[in-house]
C-alpha cells in the first residue's frame, strides 16, 4: 500500500509517499511544494493544486493523509489561508478518486513516537529511524508529511488486527 502524507500550507507544503508492506515501511518519494508570498493567492493555490495532481499521478497512492486543521485563536488569518491550501489538496484527491484520511497532530505523534506531546525533534528522529534515512529531512514539513503517512500505516494495521 502506498500512503501519501501531506502537511498542507500556503508557503511550503510538505509531502511524503511511503510504501507499507510485509517487510516494513519504505520511502518512495518526499519533498516540498513551495510558493512565493509575492505571487497572487490564486496563483499560489493553482500551483499547489497542479503539483498535487502531478504527485498523485506519479506516486499512485492508495490513500492521501492530511493533518487536521488546527489554528490558534490569535491567528485567524493563518487558519483561513491554510484552509484554502487544504481545500485545493482535497479537490485534487477527490478528482482522482483517492480516499482521504485526516488525523490530529497529537494522534500522529502518539502513533509514531508513543506520546502525543512529542517534540518536533523526537518526531524527526523517529521518522528517520523508521524509514532508515541516512540524514534527517531538511524541512519539518517533509518530516510531518512522512509522520502522517507512517501514522496512517500504523493506525490501519492496528484496526485490521482487532
Amino acid at each position: 500500500m502506498v500512503i501519501l502524507g501531506i502537511d498542507p500550507a500556503l508557503a511550503i507544503t510538505g509531502y511524503g509517499a511511503v510504501e507499507s508492506g510485509r517487510n516494513g515501511l519504505f520511502l518512495k518519494e518526499a519533498g516540498i511544494i513551495k510558493t512565493s508570498s509575492r505571487q497572487e493567492l490564486s496563483d499560489r493555490l493553482s500551483k499547489i493544486y497542479r503539483s498535487m495532481v502531478r504527485l498523485i499521478i506519479d506516486t499512485r497512492p492508495d490513500v492521501l493523509v492530511l493533518e487536521k486543521l488546527y489554528a490558534h485563536y490569535r491567528h485567524p488569518t493563518t487558519a483561513y489561508l491554510l484552509g484554502q491550501a487544504r481545500g485545493v489538496i482535497c479537490l485534487a484527491s477527490a478528482e482522482n478518486n483517492l480516499p482521504l484520511a485526516e488525523y490530529a497532530a497529537t494522534r500522529v505523534k502518539k502513533a509514531v513516537v508513543g506520546k502525543g506531546q512529542a517534540s518536533k525533534a523526537q518526531v524527526q528522529r523517529m521518522v528517520a529511524g523508521l524509514l532508515n534515512l541516512k540524514s534527517l529531512p531538511k524541512y519539518n514539513d517533509v518530516t510531518d508529511a512522512l509522520a502522517l503517512a507512517i501514522a496512517h500505516s500504523y493506525i490501519i494495521s492496528s484496526k485490521i488486527k482487532q
